[in-house]
């Protein structure tokens, strides 16, 4: 058997363009989400629809947790013996264990995979796959593109408008103090991701109106600085917000590219819904 040159694995919580989702060479392992002590694959028996009724209804808020390591080495034995290489693109390490499930696997199937941290998650590893489509055709052979990737990794930008910092809180992934000042009602608090792949407080703003200013404000000013062609708009269950969002960046960058899409189950868990994020690389 001829094994193919490269294969490309994410996890769910990338966003894939329909091209992507097609693409013969690209694998998802899912995120697991908790709820009241069941659990379920993330976009494979669990839908955002169902995810968003789970919050509205259940006592306990949903939790998610890393992809089980059988899954990992389920599939990396599989492309091991259909690839000659393999470049896995993660969800960072500051917001989850996935990078440490797919490490141990990689070890396990006795495979040699090019892991690497996005130090982001959605449209960030959407850029990263469609880059690494873009070299693969060039010629580049898996290390020179792994390490072209991880440096285009830390190039990305982000900008995170939440209703409530509730979801992130009760997940763990902000703390005491950021949840409380953010908690007011009053406040509409604008989140990044930062380079290091941590996530923090960027802005609190008085209302979704100001805040929304201030998104495109800020996308604006970095579009101008860097000479941004592309964003991607994530919503959770918000698709009117993020066409008005796009509407409004359009007005102010013309000629600017913008994809919208959905945010997934697993991320929606901790954004909660009416959530929008915002993605492109400076």
């Amino acid at each position: 058997m001829i094994k193919k040159k490269l294969a490309f694995v994410t996890d769910s919580t990338a966003y894939l363009t329909e091209e992507l989702k097609g693409h013969p060479d690209i694998y998802v392992v899912p995120i697991v989400v908790i709820s009241e002590g069941e659990e379920f694959e993330d976009g494979i028996d669990l839908t955002s629809e169902q995810l968003y009724e789970m919050i509205r209804t259940n006592k306990e808020v949903p939790k998610t947790s890393q992809p089980n390591v059988g899954r990992f080495i389920e599939l990396y034995e599989k492309l091991r013996g259909e690839y000659e290489h393999v470049i896995a693109i993660h969800v960072s390490s500051k917001l989850s264990g996935t990078i440490s499930s797919s490490k141990t696997a990689m070890e396990q199937a006795n495979i040699d995979v090019e892991i690497i941290d996005s130090y982001s998650l959605s449209f960030a590893i959407t850029f990263l796959l469609e880059k690494g489509l873009h070299l693969n055709e060039q010629g580049l052979d898996a290390r020179e593109i792994a390490e072209t990737l991880r440096a285009e990794a830390i190039r990305h930008k982000n900008l995170i408008l939440l209703d409530t910092l509730e979801q992130l809180f009760k997940g763990g992934r902000l703390s005491g103090a950021q949840f409380v000042i953010g908690n007011l009602l009053s406040i509409k608090p604008i989140l990044s991701i930062g380079t290091d792949g941590e996530l923090g407080v960027l802005e609190r703003v008085r209302s979704e109106k100001k805040a929304t200013r201030k998104l495109v404000e800020l996308i604006k000013t970095s579009c101008e600085e860097n000479s941004v062609k592309r964003i991607g708009i994530a919503n959770a269950n918000a698709p009117g917000k993020a066409k008005a969002l796009k509407e409004e960046i359009v007005s102010q960058v013309p000629g600017l590219e913008i994809i919208i899409g959905e945010i997934s189950s697993s991320l929606a868990v901790h954004a909660g819904e009416g959530a929008m994020a915002v993605f492109w690389t400076a």
